[in-house]
């Protein structure tokens, strides 16, 4: 017997081992094999997508009109910082998508040009009115979408969540797929919080502070707000902290009158981490700034003592500290009676970062886990029914050959179970489709291959000869119709998303092991059986 046969019959013995190694953690055996097997096995094994193991599936829309809005009030923060270095005592004023700059002069508008070239200039009156052009709004639509599903993407990764799938959607959608999440109303309150802290002086020069009351019922703040618009100093603001009675659970908010603009953002911030205030046992949030940062909160320490300094986060104030001296190192943190869980919840928002713009919830669909226990059954049936059909066919038409084929798709099925299970790949129904699609293209492989040995056997060839030419006339037919297929999926995968991807994982491995049994696997088995022994004929 030739040397090659033994080399192929190696290949094919070890190929199926690892199959069945890398695919053991998703049989009830796995459970029974010792500690140091499941320590030492690189993988977990496939996992089940949304549409079979249940989870949610959350579609979430980007303030697109904050976004350009929050990017218009930091470079008024930015010229008025700029400006003041200058030596100028400038006026500078956001309204909507416009920045108003006082005062009108050459050196002040030489300034705004040598830093932000992209705005346009012009004189409004006794002040420079700037805007951006439409083209550099684009660019913040874009970015913020992109930063937005980046920032979701390091939340769902600290909340632990297996194989989640987050792509854009649209121009301002995000769609965010979580299998298997038990606490869905956690996960989306993390996800969806645009964690936008921010550190600002509280007005204590106004004298509305002794009109204020000192709480009011949680549900009426924007009521409270449209009452006292009309009678807050220009770039002040009122914003709510919420007091909570822990006897009686019910929640107030109390009024605060803060300046607009923030000293300091959360953006600059380097750390966020769970401490415990040792003398009342309360649970806070540590905060460190990164280099940039703690200079800025130094400087806003030192410029500021004796006066209070709100932290807010998401337009919701925290706490209020006075500032008794100059704070170096960048160190601050967040109390407010939080929880241990809330606590942490709130760290985790802050390390992962910032969104830069709010998001709203458009859609929210939990899958449960029946309906994916019932999609796993019916997609196990459909294929079973199918390659036992497949297999019956095979028998029947072609008899021996037949057989020889039946033995390939089994051995077919199961390397692409096991190379699903070595890549930890997300099985979905359209993925079950595409197993189901590459059972069918297996098939097909030895349909041709055998349809070519029939006709070189007509030609009175010996079963050998005919054997050996009808492989090699059928071999470039197959590999360019695999080809052409996996080009097919590559397209898929890298333009699909979710599902289309799952589709296109499975039929690209489908088709490279396709290729491998149709062409050594049963080419394998025929050399078994008439190697060494010439016989009259052939069973196909």
């Amino acid at each position: 017997m030739k040397k090659s046969i033994y080399i192929r019959i190696a290949l094919i013995l070890s190929t199926l081992i690892l199959a069945i190694v890398f695919f053991l953690p998703n049989t009830p055996l796995f459970n029974s094999m010792p500690e140091w097997w499941k320590k030492n096995l690189p993988n977990k094994g496939i996992v089940l997508g949304l549409d079979l193991r249940g989870g949610s599936h959350l579609i979430f829309e980007v303030d697109i009109k904050r976004a350009r809005e929050i990017t218009v009030e930091r470079i008024g923060m930015h010229l008025q910082s700029l400006l003041e270095k200058k030596g100028h005592k400038p006026v500078v004023k956001v309204e909507g998508e416009k920045i108003f700059v006082q005062p009108v002069n050459d050196d002040v508008k030489k300034i705004i040009r040598d830093n932000y070239p992209d705005l346009s200039i012009s004189e409004q009156g006794n002040a420079l009115n700037c805007q951006l052009p439409e083209s550099a709004f684009k660019k913040v639509e874009t970015t913020s979408v992109e930063q937005a599903i980046e920032v979701i993407r390091n939340r769902v990764d600290q909340l632990g969540v297996a194989e989640p799938v987050i792509h854009k959607q649209g121009d301002n959608e995000i769609v965010v797929q979580l299998p298997g999440v038990k606490d869905p109303k956690k996960a989306l309150e993390i996800i969806g919080k645009t964690a936008q802290l921010e550190f600002k002086l509280l007005d204590e020069e106004t004298t509305l502070w002794k009109e204020l009351p000192s709480l009011i019922k949680a549900g009426e703040e924007e009521a409270f707000l449209n009452q006292w618009k009309a009678k807050l100093p220009e770039g002040d603001e009122i914003v709510f902290q919420k007091i909570s009675n822990k006897e009686t659970g019910e929640v107030y908010k109390r009024p605060y009158i803060v300046k607009k603009d923030a000293l300091l953002t959360g953006d600059l911030l380097a750390e966020a981490h769970v401490s415990i205030d040792q003398r009342f046992n309360e649970p806070y949030v540590s905060l460190r700034f990164n280099e940039a940062g703690a200079k800025m909160f130094e400087d806003i320490t030192a410029k500021n003592v004796k006066r209070r300094l709100a932290i807010i986060l998401d337009s919701n104030l925290y706490s209020a500290p006075v500032i008794q001296e100059k704070i170096e190192g960048g160190n601050a943190q967040i109390s407010g009676n939080f929880t241990l869980e809330e606590a942490k919840d709130l760290a985790l928002v802050l390390r992962a970062g910032a969104l830069p713009a709010p998001v709203k919830l458009i859609q929210n669909v939990t899958v449960g886990p029946t309906l994916g226990k019932d999609s796993i059954e019916a997609g196990k049936t459909a294929v079973l029914i199918a390659s036992m059909l497949v297999v019956v066919f095979m028998i029947i038409y072609y008899r021996l050959s037949g057989l020889i084929a039946d033995l390939a798709l089994v051995l077919n099925i199961v390397l692409l179970i096991g190379a699903l299970a070595a890549l930890n790949a997300t099985l979905t129904l359209p993925g079950i489709a595409g197993i189901a699609l590459a059972v069918g293209m297996a098939v097909d492989s030895n349909v041709l291959m055998f349809e070519r040995i029939r006709e070189e056997l007509r030609l009175g060839k010996t079963p050998r000869a005919a054997i050996e030419t009808g492989y090699k006339k059928a071999f470039w037919t197959i590999f360019d119709s695999h080809v052409t297929t996996l080009i097919t999926a590559a397209v898929l995968f890298h333009f699909g998303s979710g599902p289309i991807k799952g589709f296109a994982v499975t039929l690209s491995l489908g088709v490279a092991i396709n290729l491998f049994t149709a062409l050594i696997g049963t080419k394998t088995v025929f050399d078994l059986i008439y190697t060494g022994k010439e016989r009259k004929s052939l069973s196909i």
